[in-house]
């Protein structure tokens, strides 16, 4: 799909990796609605995209784990640009850390992550069968191919992401609707540099597996991947490329992975007697 003349939402898109996203979107010729929990983040971003593409841009303020909010987010951009053709589930969040996250921190991690991505399907899918043509693009991560070490909620989050987006793939790809995955290792971004908890050790650790797994790529260079991805119509969209082989040598011998990642969750805790992981 050619993104020119294409009405986009980017939610997640007051920075990050949704900020590049919408930066590139509106450079291509899309008017993108740039929706973000944070709605002063959204508007910065959407100022920076205006002084670029004047008229190309809005900012809402929405939370994706309202649904009344998602219907509102939809209407305005239908309602300012015309039919949303493009959708970016791009809002995440990391969850907790260990069997301790409770149950608002699972509650939270499956509600952005996962849920806030069916809803928004729930609410566009329909009407893009009828028009015969939608691009529903998810965030996942290589998390959700792989896992996170130390973060069951987001581990489980992203996995489900990435098995709704087959889905919609699998049960709409025939029909005009169009689906693509995002899984990148690490983006700087804040929700990387935060952490999962500042001052854990769990949640240092899986921070530490992001960063020392590959490079750490900038928003933009992901954010260019998924427009090359987009205009391929690629359904897996990997901006580590490793990854990939990574997830072969998964699937080819499950236990054996699962011992080397026991294997580097000891090295990255501290334990001495622990080994590397097994490639």
């Amino acid at each position: 799909m050619n993104p020119a003349g294409k009405v986009a939402i980017v939610t997640g898109g007051g920075g990050g990796i949704g900020g590049a996203l919408a930066a590139r979107l509106a450079e291509a010729g899309a008017r993108v609605v740039v929706a973000d929990l944070d709605a002063a983040a959204a508007g910065t971003a959407a100022a920076h995209i205006e002084a670029d593409h004047p008229g190309a841009v809005l900012a809402v303020g929405a939370d994706v784990a309202d649904r009344g909010a998602m219907a509102g987010l939809i209407d305005t951009a239908t309602t300012v640009f015309g039919p949303v053709d493009m959708y970016f589930a791009n809002a995440g969040v990391t969850g907790g850390v260990g069997l301790d996250a409770g149950e608002d921190a699972w509650d939270r991690a499956l509600d952005v992550n996962l849920r806030a991505h069916v809803r928004a399907a729930q609410l566009l899918v329909p009407g893009w069968v009828e028009r015969g043509s939608g691009y529903f693009v998810s965030t996942a991560s290589a998390a959700g191919l792989l896992t996170q070490i130390g973060s069951a909620t987001y581990s489980v989050s992203k996995h489900a992401a990435v098995g709704f987006a087959e889905w919609l793939s699998v049960t709409y790809g025939d029909k005009g609707i169009r689906v693509s995955c995002l899984c990148p290792m690490g983006v700087d971004t804040p929700l990387l540099r935060e952490g999962f908890a500042a001052g854990d050790p769990v949640g240092e650790a899986a921070t530490t597996a992001v960063t020392a797994a590959g490079r750490v790529l900038a928003p933009d260079d992901v954010a260019q991947c998924v427009l090359a991805a987009i205009d391929a119509e690629q359904f897996l969209i990997l901006p580590h490329p490793e990854v990939l082989e990574m997830y072969r040598h998964k699937g080819a011998d499950y236990d054996r992975w699962l011992r080397g990642m026991r294997r580097y969750q000891a090295t990255l805790l501290g334990d001495s007697d622990a080994q590397g992981p097994v490639a």
